[in-house]
């Protein structure tokens, strides 16, 4: 989600007028099974879990989408669009009611992700079931079941496969043929390569002109998951990490590279986040309108046009703020604030996101009250008193920096 977030600023920050589709599947076999097993109806787990999601998404920064339809609006167009197939010899209704895509029927099967018929057949991993014709084939439409949802449709009652959800919502708010479509690289195959035998099957046209598909999460080097046990979700890491650190750690990787998790790599984050910042407060600055003439905003903006290098983007910053930091200039910090706005950081008041959240037991007016004392201290010559204090604060987490302006205070 921060990944195509950030492809949707640049769009924008390009010129480009941009529509962003974020569909939701809010019935699949997993939803009906929880549902049952909560004793709840399935549209009110779905909006529980999308309202979660929305929250997570927006305590990431992550701008909500132009539009965000759900599967079970949109079921006439998935009937439409599998009759279209159907009269097209692609699909066909077998004998258990289920309505399926006739894979080798499609000469083009196979074209993004690189695999042949004959290769998948080879190493076939796919679930035998004996009402299709051949096992490659993949449900569009699955017949009803005693106690699950359902809707009329030719075949009749039941409800759509998961693939030609995607299909069909982008089709119908998009176009039978778009732009971009992206998704993680697990969905490579077979989801996004059943997409496009389903548009490009109905329509005889190229659905998509971009594919975009980005890395993995991983922890140490293992894909997450819940069979290995090392599954964290959004808001348990939120507990621990502010969220822009978070949305930093995602944005310094390129988004096709495995993102590889771990605590350490969280506090790198946050500590390069933290030189940022820091740069900021020595000169505030407010974001301002990008000159693209600027060296290093060039320099941004061809980073991000070379497949939306982030890491290079984000190195600019740094230099920015280097410069910041030698030369004290307001215009080169709100450069650094405006691009960093491009991709969703530094927005924050600079003391804000530097006081971070405050240990137990302590607040703003007790540090402050303790760096008053420190003050009086080194006043009266005191320097055992006053390095004590110092010591107190920096063993709770919190740094004291001395200025021309007096003495400030951030989180370690």
């Amino acid at each position: 989600m921060v990944v195509f977030d950030l492809v949707k600023r640049w769009l924008v920050a390009c010129g480009f007028e941009t529509t962003y589709v974020r569909n939701i599947t809010d019935i699949d076999d997993k939803i009906i099974k929880r549902a049952a097993e909560n004793n709840e109806p399935i549209e009110k787990l779905t909006a529980r879990f999308i309202e979660a999601m929305n929250q997570d998404a927006a305590a990431l920064g992550v701008h909500m989408p132009d539009i965000e339809p759900r599967a079970t609006a949109n079921v006439p167009q998935m009937v439409r669009l599998i009759a279209a197939l159907i009269d097209r010899n692609l699909a066909y209704q077998a004998p258990n009611g289920d309505v399926y895509y006739s894979v080798h029927k499609f000469p083009g099967y196979g074209k993004l992700s690189g695999k042949t018929l004959d290769e998948l057949r080879a190493g076939e991993r796919v679930e035998v079931d004996a009402s299709k014709r051949d096992p490659l084939d993949f449900v569009l439409w699955k017949s009803a079941k005693p106690g699950e949802p359902a809707w009329d449709s030719p075949w009749g009652k039941g409800r759509p496969g998961w693939h030609i959800e995607c299909s069909a919502m982008s089709e119908r708010y998009l176009g039978s043929h778009f732009d971009i479509h992206g998704g993680g690289q697990d969905l490579q195959f077979p989801h996004h390569e059943n997409e496009i035998a389903q548009s490009e099957g109905a329509h005889g046209h190229t659905f998509v002109n971009y594919w975009m598909h980005n890395g993995f999460v991983r922890v140490d080097n293992e894909k997450m998951s819940k069979s290995l046990g090392n599954f964290f979700t959004v808001r348990e890491i939120l507990a621990k990490y502010d969220a822009e650190v978070v949305r930093f750690f995602i944005v310094r990787a390129h988004y096709r590279s495995p993102l590889n998790y771990s605590d350490q790599h969280l506090d790198d984050a946050r500590g390069a986040l933290t030189r940022l910042y820091t740069a900021l407060k020595s000169v505030p600055a407010r974001a301002a309108n990008i000159d693209w003439n600027h060296p290093q905003a060039a320099r941004f903006r061809e980073a991000m046009n070379d497949d939306f290098n982030s890491p290079e983007a984000v190195a600019v910053l740094f230099d920015l703020a280097n410069e910041v930091n030698r030369s004290q200039s307001s215009s080169v910090a709100a450069l650094l604030k405006s691009l960093g706005a491009v991709l969703g950081l530094l927005q924050r008041n600079p003391e804000e996101f530097l006081r971070g959240d405050l240990p137990d037991g302590w607040t703003v007016a007790r540090i402050e009250e303790m760096i008053v004392a420190r003050a009086r201290a080194k006043q009266a010559r005191n320097f055992a008193e006053s390095d004590r204090i110092r010591d107190e604060l920096l063993a709770a987490g919190i740094v004291l920096e001395d200025g021309p302006a007096g003495t400030t205070w951030r989180r370690k």
